[in-house]
């Protein structure tokens, strides 16, 4: 017999959409070690506006630090990249939106595509610690490392799976996936959205600059996030982040609608 108190797994989440905005589409990607779970709130919120909305489950999330190990960034990619392709062919305007890694996910993907818009969330593109300039050669001699800690947030903790180790050889692939994402900006033709926390112990404030300085597209909005750590979309801003990014993909998606009308 199952016992109901047992929290379900991640899983990656799917909304139609309905009525006026069912033919507007957000694809969603939470970060690295994360799950959907991150961006829930964000993706229902967006959901209950009518938006179409997914969330896909990235490989090696959700389960351990071993099955993470397994995966390159490549694998990451193509799992939201696939997502965001059969929400695109479904609608008539696309938005990426993404947390953290998922923030660098998402820029790459829209890159790579034709999008409506872009909106991230303490998006990252370079690192805190300098050791990952060496990670390449590092992880051979050092497999796991802790994760960050955050001392301040106000996000509570999601049953994302077994992390409590980091696996090198996948923070070797985060680099690459922020080489490329950043190598990528100045073909990023959509408007781009930025909500930045403050405080972040995870991602430093050289994320934005990059993005600022590579960015091919108009920067279109930063929103300071004064109270949030670096999971933001579950913290005391997550209000803030959910209304805005919902007034940015409505005012994009009429500006798409006109510039394809006949």
């Amino acid at each position: 017999m199952t016992d109901s108190s047992t929290p379900s797994p991640p899983a990656a989440f799917s909304y139609p959409g309905h009525g006026a905005n069912a033919g507007t589409g957000i694809a969603i990607c939470h970060g690295f070690t994360g799950s959907p779970l991150s961006v829930m709130p964000w993706a229902k919120y967006l959901a209950e506006q009518g938006y179409a909305v997914t969330v896909p489950l990235l490989p090696g999330h959700g389960t351990n630090w071993r099955q993470l190990a397994r995966c390159g960034w490549r694998d990451w990619y193509s799992s939201y990249e696939a997502a965001f392709l059969e929400l695109s062919a479904r609608t008539d305007a696309c938005f990426t939106a993404g947390l953290s890694m998922g923030g660098a996910i998402a820029l790459l993907t829209a890159s790579r595509h034709s999008v409506a818009g872009v909106s991230v969330v303490n998006p990252g593109l370079s690192f805190y610690d300098r050791r990952v300039r060496v990670i390449g050669l590092l992880k051979y001699f050092q497999r796991t490392t802790v994760p960050i800690q955050e001392d301040q947030t106000g996000a509570p903790a999601t049953d994302d799976g077994d992390y409590s180790l980091t696996p090198l050889a996948a923070v070797h692939e985060l680099k690459k996936l922020f080489a490329a994402a950043v190598q990528g900006l100045p073909r990023v033709a959509a408007p781009v959205q930025v909500f930045k926390s403050r405080t972040d112990a995870v991602v430093p404030p050289t994320s934005l600059a990059l993005l600022k300085k590579g960015l091919g597209a108009p920067l279109a909005q930063v929103v300071d996030l004064a109270s949030s750590g670096h999971v933001a979309t579950l913290d005391v801003d997550a209000p803030l982040i959910f209304a805005e990014s919902a007034a940015f993909v409505a005012a994009h998606a009429r500006r798409t609608s006109t510039l394809e009308a006949p």
